[in-house]
């Protein structure tokens, strides 16, 4: 999938592909001069934005896979932060438990049910309660399951409606994360730093905030891990709240990726 970015050097916009580290090496096609692009995002925002695009663009099936896959990713976040929450708490060292964390997440990778289970313990053990929301007609399984393996067309109202539902389950998650959001944007942080140590002088870096559906938050001091408590639950947002996403951020993540390639 592709984007638009502009050259630090000549101001030329052209289209680029997204790079699934969000770290993109880029040579400018009117210049030829190059420049490293950091797009400080998160995966399932990413997807999210990919599963906008296809709803605004018309392609109703290939937004449901783009949002299906945000929340998976939606979950993963989750899941490291608050266990990077706790092990902050605990006073450990980011570098063990990210190595720990990174073991631990090999065993669960490639399947995607145990990766719902590991979710779902998290979930209980840092909130208190069970994750009601982890039913198949909360999460619109069937639907899902209908167009990714049953080849179903869906109407673009359909795909609204799954998109809505999603939405407010993943800002949910993130309203309860709070500040533990930044557990993960930390270790993002600290990969761009390195590679932006490995630059050489000549070679100029452009960090970019892309417009999303989501704002998650962000340490802008890319400082060490932060202990907070759990935040107070919320009511799950309406279909609303992602009609109000979609108008004002929605035609801004079309721009961003410009036109189909």
């Amino acid at each position: 999938m592709k984007f638009s970015a502009t050259c630090p050097h000549c101001a030329h916009e052209f289209q680029t592909e997204y790079r699934d580290s969000g770290i993109h090496d880029l040579s400018c096609p009117h210049c030829a001069k190059r420049y490293v692009l950091f797009i400080r995002k998160h995966r399932f925002e990413m997807l999210f934005d990919l599963g906008t695009r296809a709803l605004i663009g018309g392609f109703a099936r290939e937004a449901v896979a783009n949002f299906s896959a945000a929340l998976e990713r939606c979950f993963e976040f989750y899941l490291r932060a608050a266990l990077l929450e706790r092990a902050a708490g605990e006073g450990r060292g980011l570098d063990t438990v990210t190595r720990e964390l990174e073991a631990t997440w090999k065993l669960l990778v490639s399947q995607s049910e145990r990766q719902l289970g590991a979710f779902a313990a998290v979930y209980f053990g840092r909130q208190g309660r069970a994750p009601d929301f982890l039913t198949p007609q909360s999460l619109g399984s069937d639907f899902r399951n209908r167009v990714i393996h049953r080849g179903y067309l869906p109407r673009e109202e359909e795909v609204e409606g799954y998109a809505a539902r999603l939405f407010a389950l993943m800002n949910r998650l993130l309203e309860e994360l709070g500040d533990a959001a930044l557990q993960v944007t930390v270790l993002q942080e600290r990969e761009y730093a390195a590679a932006l140590a490995r630059l050489p002088d000549s070679v100029p870096a452009v960090f970019e905030e892309h417009p999303g559906m989501f704002r998650v938050r962000r340490d802008e001091s890319g400082g060490p891990l932060v202990h907070s408590a759990p935040a107070p639950a919320h009511a799950p947002n309406d279909a609303a709240a992602f009609q109000r996403a979609l108008l004002e951020r929605g035609v801004l993540v079309a721009e961003l990726f410009g036109k189909r390639r």
